[in-house]
């Protein structure tokens, strides 16, 4: 696997150079951008560039480029978070490029730097590590029902307060081996697995993440 990406993406010892850096030291940037022809063809199939401001061609136009300036203003902004990561484009593209990989990496490097605190959608991935993170460290679910309170989500409307009530008789009749021993949907995950999750969020680096999103929690947990 290549990590080079464009050759004309140069690093240096300044602060702008340091965001080339992280973004080039990403092991998923190689295959993400090779070789941009801005031919458009990422943004024509983007389900996202259709309901939003937001167009992957520019973005993979501005990488190649090394702007840094427009980078920075990139991960400060709303638009590297409008991604679905359907990776639609990885599909169409002719040059083999993935922009919704880049768009990870570039988020990944918003959040080492802390420039997501500088935009809306950014803000979010503090709620989402504190819920769906936590979740996948404490009991190996992104969402589990016991953790989707309706007092915190009235969207989910009268029917999910009424199964958040009565839950424990409905699930089984659904199936579910809801927090039982062995397998089945909701069925409870076993303390050793659990280790070993978090194991895998320290080796791959996911705890030093959290840490730099949510500064002052994450050596707590």
């Amino acid at each position: 696997m290549s990590t080079r990406g464009p050759s004309y993406i140069q690093a240096s010892n300044n602060n702008m150079g340091k965001l080339i850096d992280m973004i080039r030291q990403d092991v998923r940037f190689g295959d993400s951008l090779k070789a941009c022809m801005n031919c458009g063809v990422c943004t024509a199939i983007c389900p996202a560039a259709e309901f939003y401001d937001y167009d992957p061609r520019r973005i993979c136009d501005t990488v190649q480029r090394g702007d840094v300036e427009e980078i920075e203003r990139l991960l400060k902004s709303d638009t590297i978070w409008y991604c679905g990561q359907c990776l639609s484009c990885k599909t169409r593209c002719p040059r083999g490029n993935v922009a919704g990989e880049l768009i990870s990496v570039l988020r990944t490097v918003s959040q080492k730097m802390g420039y997501f605190r500088s935009s809306e959608k950014g803000l979010q991935q503090m709620s989402l590590m504190k819920s769906l993170q936590q979740n996948i460290l404490d009991i190996g679910y992104c969402v589990y029902p016991d953790r989707v309170d309706p007092a915190y989500h009235p969207e989910q409307g009268p029917v999910w307060e009424w199964f958040h009530e009565h839950i424990a008789d409905v699930a089984p009749r659904l199936g579910a081996n809801y927090h039982g021993e062995g397998p089945g949907a909701l069925r409870d995950i076993p303390k050793e697995d659990l280790v070993e999750v978090r194991r895998i969020f320290e080796v791959t680096g996911g705890m030093e993440l959290k840490a730099a999103v949510l500064p002052t929690e994450g050596n707590e947990n």
